[in-house]
C-alpha cells in the first residue's frame, strides 16, 4: 500500500512559504478509501489552493493517479484553522 499523505505532503512543502508548518493526516476510510488532510499556515492556504483551484486539483489528480494501481481511492482536503 502506497503512502499517499508522504506524497501528498513532499509536494505541499514545496508550494508553500512556511514547509515547517505544513501538516498532512492520511487516515483510511475503509473499502480501500484513504482521506487526506492537508493543514498549512493561514497565509500559505492561497497558494495550495491556487487559481480557481488549479493547485489543489493537479495534487487531488496526483493523488488519485498513485492510487488506481492498487485499485484505491483518495480524498484530498484543505483544512483551515
Amino acid at each position: 500500500m502506497p503512502d499517499y499523505g508522504a506524497l501528498v505532503d513532499s509536494i505541499v512543502r514545496r508550494l508553500v512559504k512556511d514547509p515547517d508548518a505544513v501538516r498532512v493526516e492520511s487516515e483510511p476510510q475503509g473499502n480501500g478509501v484513504f482521506e487526506i488532510r492537508i493543514r498549512v499556515a493561514p497565509e500559505d492556504i492561497g497558494r495550495v489552493i491556487g487559481k480557481r483551484g488549479a493547485t489543489v486539483n493537479a495534487l487531488r489528480l496526483l493523488a488519485k493517479a498513485a492510487a488506481v494501481k492498487e485499485n484505491e481511492k483518495v480524498v484530498v482536503d484543505i483544512l483551515e484553522d
